[in-house]
């Protein structure tokens, strides 16, 4: 066995372990896996380059690149210590591998992906030399091997011009006053500035304008290392604010004159901070440009620190006849509350936009010092005490998640939160599903937070029950959502065995001219059942028959248990 030095050694064998459902090796001891791998890049390197005509650069990156694509292939085939390079030549000789497949896990598409971009009756690069041909350009260029999956997954028709249209878009880049090592970055970051002349051909001139001003003009550029992962990362961070919808061509002075935002705060921080803002349920792009113009927001900290509701409402200005009015409408959303949570606090109270918009007409700052100083400051002692009791119960951390649960939808720590607790059922995880469920569904913010506050066992169903039941109601009912804000509770009958049957037999009814009196949803619905046909009685004599016979749900002991 040829040595290697145990850097490599150790290198193979941790990525090998790692690898995605690899092949079992039965024909290669483990001690001669990495050797194994080594050989295997070789002899693939000597194939695609002998035998294929790949340039040996490329075949090279291919085969040194392709480490799932290359286990799979030499798994099967007899090792040798002494020659198992010529072992695989040979199997490739009779046995032809699709070269895509291991050209697309090489430029860094993930391996379970592949499967995905393998071409339709193509398997090798003769075949539509294109694709290799624009991967080989953009190697020439500098891109690195292992990064071009980047462009082919986002941009794929890149790929589908030719090396010279290729070199030419490149050049056109560079004339912005780019550097190479610079164009790769941004080229990576946004590879729609490689798309070429099109229907947003404008669009791209305007991206690179203000990346000119931003790298050139105010020379961004020069605090960047001479390397291709720091202008990706610097780009990267900058297409965050296009992707929430800031416009082309606008936003490069704003940029420039905060280039600190780019430089001093991981990418992770502005995913972070705009994800926070974003919760406000307001235009992502005045989320962009609040960030952009306010860049000291990236410093506060909105996950620890705990609020007084009403505290940050006087904070931010809210008048105090306002404010007593939202105590009275919304007594559920009162009390404390994290910061982490302010977003959806301010949509409980339907508030959001409001709040946001004096965020950004400059009151940022009051963020950074609306927290509570004062122990006794909108202390609620029923809440404390019902929480130790929390501490002693059977299952303190279930019930402690779905505590969690209902402050992160805006419930403050209040005794109404604590008598919505005891009511909902299931996992945080299910209670959120099922709350976002019905938002989907067309309910705002605030006013399911209400229905949860008046019906909890709302939240107990699972979100497809639920929906069948909006669309009961909107479809076949044709009665708007805005009767759930005053009757919650017809989401909680049973659909099959109480509201179907009971509206169905009151349109029959009306129908047939058998009752000329409109009753309520609530009226039909919420009625016990001895009070219902006793009703149906008094509407017509034989009305109780018919129900029975023909409209009642037949099941002993039906009641109106809710689901």
């Amino acid at each position: 066995m040829n040595h290697f030095p145990k850097f490599i050694y150790s290198h193979l064998l941790r990525h090998f372990s790692s690898l995605p459902k690899l092949p079992k090796f039965t024909k290669i001891p483990s001690k001669y896996r990495p050797q194994a791998i080594k050989d295997a890049q070789q002899a693939l390197t000597d194939y695609l380059h002998g035998t294929r005509y790949i340039p040996f650069v490329y075949a090279e990156h291919i085969a040194k690149n392709s480490l799932c694509s290359l286990s799979s292939l030499i798994s099967g085939i007899d090792f040798s210590t002494t020659s198992f390079d010529k072992n695989i030549l040979r199997f490739l000789r009779y046995h032809p591998i699709n070269e895509y497949e291991f050209f697309f896990e090489s430029i860094g598409i993930d391996y379970s992906e592949v499967g995905g971009f393998l071409p339709s009756k193509k398997f090798f690069f003769s075949e539509d030399e294109t694709v290799l041909d624009a991967a080989c350009a953009l190697s020439g260029f500098g891109f690195p091997w292992n990064k071009l999956g980047k462009l082919y997954k986002e941009e794929v028709l890149i790929f589908r011009v030719s090396s010279k249209e290729l070199k030419a878009r490149l050049c056109g880049i560079t004339e912005c006053g780019f550097g190479n090592i610079a164009v790769i970055g941004i080229c990576l970051a946004f590879p729609c500035v490689l798309r070429g002349v099109g229907e947003s051909d404008g669009e791209i001139a305007a991206l690179l304008n203000d990346l000119k001003r931003v790298f050139v003009d105010f020379d961004l550029g020069g605090r960047v290392e001479a390397n291709v992962d720091s202008w990706y990362e610097i780009c990267r961070k900058m297409r965050l604010f296009y992707d929430l919808g800031c416009e082309k061509g606008k936003i490069g002075e704003l940029m420039g004159r905060n280039k600190s935002l780019f430089l001093q705060h991981p990418e992770e921080v502005l995913v972070q901070k705009i994800d926070y803002f974003c919760r406000f349920s307001v235009r992502k792009e005045d989320v962009g440009l609040l960030i952009l113009q306010s860049p000291e927001v990236l410093d506060f900290d909105f996950e620890t620190p705990v609020i007084s509701v009403m505290g940050v409402l006087e904070h931010f200005g809210l008048s105090a006849e306002k404010r007593v009015s939202i105590a009275k409408e919304y007594p559920h959303v009162l009390g404390r509350n994290k910061m982490a949570n302010l977003p959806n606090v301010m949509r409980a109270l339907n508030l959001h936009e409001w709040f946001f918009n004096r965020i950004k007409k400059g009151n940022h700052r009051l963020l950074a010092n609306c927290v509570i100083s004062d122990l006794d400051e909108d202390f609620d002692k029923d809440f404390r005490d019902s929480f130790e009791k929390i501490q002693f119960s059977r299952t303190p951390v279930h019930t402690m998640e779905k505590l969690i649960f209902l402050h992160r939808i805006g419930f403050g720590e209040n005794s109404l939160t604590m008598k919505v607790l005891a009511h909902v059922h299931g996992t945080s995880t299910e209670l959120q599903e099922r709350f976002d469920s019905v938002l989907g569904m067309g309910i705002s913010f605030s006013k399911l937070c209400k229905m949860v506050k008046m019906t909890p066992k709302v939240l107990n169903q699972s979100p497809e029950t639920i929906r069948q039941k909006v669309n009961f109601l909107r479809y076949e009912m044709d009665v708007s959502l805005d009767y759930l804000d005053v009757f919650p509770a017809f989401l909680c009958f049973n659909l099959e065995k109480r509201i179907k049957p009971r509206y169905r037999f009151h349109k029959w009814l009306k129908d047939n001219g058998l009752c000329t009196r409109d009753y309520s949803i609530a009226s039909i619905v919420a009625t016990g059942e001895k009070s219902f046909v006793d009703r149906l009685s008094r509407i017509h004599p034989d009305a109780p028959k018919y129900w029975f016979e023909s409209f009642s749900y037949q099941e002993p002991d039906d009641s109106s248990q809710n689901q």
